[in-house]
């Protein structure tokens, strides 16, 4: 199975937007976090982050299906990690390792040092997957509200 990513523009936030809502409310269900959920932004939010010079939005394409999505930051001053925030797979898309590649290929475009995430410490699956793909956790955790937590990855430097 080979995905492909394929580079977003403002013209695709509408699409990108409805994707990420119907990708996120599940977990927006599960943990009521309005302040970090995708699932609870406006699309104003998503129509801001493809107008950053430093933001990478792409589908992650299987075919010619748009499987989800990733965003990648690249700030542009010395020492600052390349972030991954959001990246998210359709419901019927998941566990087929669809993540798995879109993270390895947007490291291959990115390079493979210095990059950053966050996920939820008590989504076991999200840690393992970062953790299989050389992440480690770096102790920094966000309480969220009583039944959630962000925990950071760093990988390459």
């Amino acid at each position: 199975m080979k995905i492909n990513l394929i580079r977003a523009g403002i013209k695709d936030a509408e699409r990108l937007f409805g994707m990420q809502v119907e990708a996120f409310s599940e977990l927006y269900q599960k943990y009521h976090d309005t302040e970090t959920n995708p699932a609870a932004e406006s699309i104003d939010k998503t129509l801001a982050r493809l107008r950053q010079d430093f933001t990478y939005y792409y589908y992650i394409k299987l075919g010619d299906a748009a499987a989800g999505a990733i965003r990648v930051i690249v700030r542009k001053e010395p020492g600052m990690p390349k972030r991954i925030s959001p990246i998210f797979i359709m419901p019927e898309y998941r566990n087929k390792g669809i993540a798995q590649k879109a993270i390895s290929e947007a490291e291959r475009i990115h390079g493979p040092d210095g990059w950053e995430l966050e996920t939820i410490l008590q989504e076991k699956i999200g840690c393992h997957l970062y953790e299989k793909m050389g992440y480690r956790r770096t102790g920094e955790t966000k309480k969220i509200n009583d039944g959630m937590t962000l925990v950071v990855y760093k990988k390459g430097g």
